[in-house]
């Protein structure tokens, strides 16, 4: 085993281990606050989904690939790169499709009253429960055809149609079909991020207008630090910027590891490293929020 991938591995673990951790805190805080009886607001609900999403995604992305790196060959059969590649796949669109529900709900939420918005504020608060379900089966059924093109790494008789990932391998046909499908998961992409960044526009419109108006009750940094509202909108704000981020920069890899000729495992873990980055910075920015909650919860649950 090469050095520069057990170094990678060991970088890989740690990733995976913080990115686990994290988002178990977030999920484990939420059980601590339905054990006590406390209502969740929708918000609330929307993170939790957000949150298992990333766990999984974490989970079934990380651990394949560092394993790979510390040197295991072929731990996986054909059962289990299917399922591991279905998981992933459903997770990291369910991820995406959290994100953009999370910064549209919270647009609404903190649109003034006579905006065109204001509509929509009593009606997102009912539906926002049955969304995230339908997030679930609209991605279910949208990457249903992953198992069929997943694989074992040693199904590869027909090398010309199948591209070998090390320890899972992928049919590629070529074909119109194939052309569709991709262009529809675009599609699907597309339109969360678009909606994404609508929101985030919005919500950076609304800030800076209530910023000037309150201008003359408090300086402008105390406002901020001492709102709730504005806070959780920073900090959605923020994880909008990050999942942009990651996602542009591992769409250049996806490109890169098509014409690169760097060893295929390097590749395949920096790529890792770059679809795993939200989900793991996700729950430390969302902690910054619920921190003092949590605490609170954790004594209440102790008691």
């Amino acid at each position: 085993m090469a050095s520069e991938n057990f170094a990678m591995g060991i970088f890989l673990f740690s990733q995976t281990t913080v990115g686990i951790l994290g988002n178990s805190s977030i999920l484990f805080y939420y059980i601590i606050l339905i054990s006590t009886g406390k209502p969740l607001m929708p918000k609330d609900l929307i993170i939790e989904h957000l949150t298992f999403a990333n766990c999984l995604s974490v989970i079934s992305k990380g651990i394949p690939q560092t394993l790979l790196n510390y040197g295991f060959k072929d731990f996986l059969d054909d059962i289990g790169c299917k399922l591991i590649n279905y998981v992933y796949r459903i997770t990291r669109g369910m991820s995406l499709y959290a994100m953009c529900i999370l910064s549209c709900f919270q647009a609404i939420t903190i649109s003034p009253n006579n905006s065109w918005l204001v509509i929509l504020k009593h009606r997102a608060t009912k539906y926002i429960g049955p969304s995230c379900s339908v997030g679930w089966l609209v991605h279910l059924f949208l990457n249903i055809i992953t198992p069929v093109r997943a694989s074992g790494p040693r199904y590869n008789k027909n090398v010309t149609k199948w591209k070998i990932y090390e320890y899972c391998s992928w049919f590629t046909s070529g074909n119109v079909g194939d052309a569709l499908y991709i262009f529809l998961l675009c599609l699907s992409d597309g339109l969360c991020l678009g909606l994404m960044a609508c929101s985030s526009v919005s919500m950076v419109s609304i800030l800076y207008r209530h910023k000037r108006q309150v201008k003359y009750i408090h300086s402008t940094q105390h406002f901020l630090n001492t709102s709730p509202e504005n806070r959780a909108t920073q900090s959605i704000l923020i994880l909008v910027c990050t999942f942009v981020i990651s996602y542009l920069l591992s769409s250049i890899m996806v490109i890169f590891m098509s014409y690169s000729k760097y060893p295929m495992l390097l590749r395949v873990s920096v790529f890792t490293f770059l679809e795993t980055g939200f989900p793991i910075v996700c729950p430390f920015v969302l902690m910054s929020n619920i921190k003092p909650s949590f605490s609170l919860s954790l004594s209440c649950f102790c008691k």
